[in-house]
């Protein structure tokens, strides 16, 4: 991921309303394609978060590419994007080890699995 994509993403992360629509997102998200994600609607429900209102913050969320949506009848279900957030996640780690393999550990001992550093 360049800068350039990685800023509005995090700009788009950085309030409050779109944070938690995509973290209700990613728990709505299934593996398989074109499953999985949320109606508008049921978003709006969950978060209390008026439709006009919502359908701005998710535009800023699809405008970043955080988001895919697709339309199912009448409504249109929002699914969070998880390999662009696994890319903005791997840009912000990306200099994490200063280029020695093995050293993310012990700044993340949670971490199982580390494919950014080597």
């Amino acid at each position: 991921m360049e800068i350039e994509t990685a800023i509005p993403a995090l700009a788009a992360l950085a309030q409050e309303t779109r944070l938690a629509i995509f973290r209700a997102l990613v728990r709505a998200h299934m593996p398989v394609e074109g499953e999985g994600g949320l109606a508008a609607g049921d978003i709006a429900l969950t978060l209390s978060v008026p439709p006009a209102t919502l359908s701005f913050h998710l535009k800023e969320l699809a405008r970043a590419g955080l988001v895919t949506s697709r339309r199912e009848g009448r409504s249109i279900v929002y699914k969070a994007d998880l390999d662009a957030m696994l890319g903005l996640t791997g840009f912000l780690l990306d200099d994490c080890c200063q280029g020695a393999c093995g050293t993310l550990a012990p700044c993340a001992p949670e971490t199982k699995s580390v494919s950014v550093c080597c």
